[in-house]
């Protein structure tokens, strides 16, 4: 670097990288904002002061705002299933879930909150129902039967999704050990009819 020349945010990124950089912290920016516990205050300015870039790097990603909100759920759902698809039983999948979600509940609000508050993900949250409802379908196998299968997954994840909603709005007095048992509990007995 030549002497008097300030080493900016960018410096040692090439340049290949730098637009898929900035949209990274874009959307961790927008998770933040979209699972606020206040509810989503997702601007397109807020979003870029909360990652310190301009609205020109918003714009060199994305071409509205609806287009961001649905890629910030994306983002957390595709994280979500991807810690779901890695656990080796249902008490692990709560737990790395709860480690997702309730850890860093900004997460959890976007998965299970946002939709109720963004018109947009209304279409992005039913989108991806059917995706959760496989991946539990497809650790049924004690059901043999696929119609069955796919009631108790469905009943399931509706469940878990009223559990998970419930104790992130803090309506659930549970503690975090007893919260994790009880949905293992449930995975555990509907797996074993």
């Amino acid at each position: 670097m030549p002497p008097g020349q300030r080493s900016g945010r960018w410096s040692g990124v090439p340049l290949q990288d730098r637009q898929a950089l900035r949209r990274d912290e874009l959307i961790t920016a927008g998770i933040g904002l979209l699972g606020s516990p206040g509810g989503p205050a997702l601007t397109v300015r807020a979003v870029c002061r909360a990652a310190g870039l301009t609205e020109r790097y918003f714009y060199e990603s994305f071409t509205d705002r609806d287009e961001y909100v649905a890629a910030v759920y994306d983002d957390v759902c595709n994280t979500a299933m991807s810690t779901l698809m890695k656990s080796e039983s249902p008490r692990d999948a709560v737990e790395r879930f709860v480690a997702l979600m309730v850890d860093d509940p900004a997460r959890g609000r976007v998965l299970l909150l946002a939709p109720e508050a963004e018109p947009v993900l209304a279409r992005s949250g039913a989108a991806w129902i059917p995706s959760f409802i496989d991946l539990v379908q497809r650790k049924l196998t004690r059901i043999t039967d696929p119609t069955t299968q796919a009631m108790v997954a469905t009943g399931l994840i509706g469940a878990l999704s009223a559990l998970f909603t419930a104790y992130l709005d803090g309506r659930l007095t549970a503690t975090r050990e007893q919260f994790i048992d009880h949905c293992a509990e449930l995975l555990l007995s509907r797996a074993a009819t």
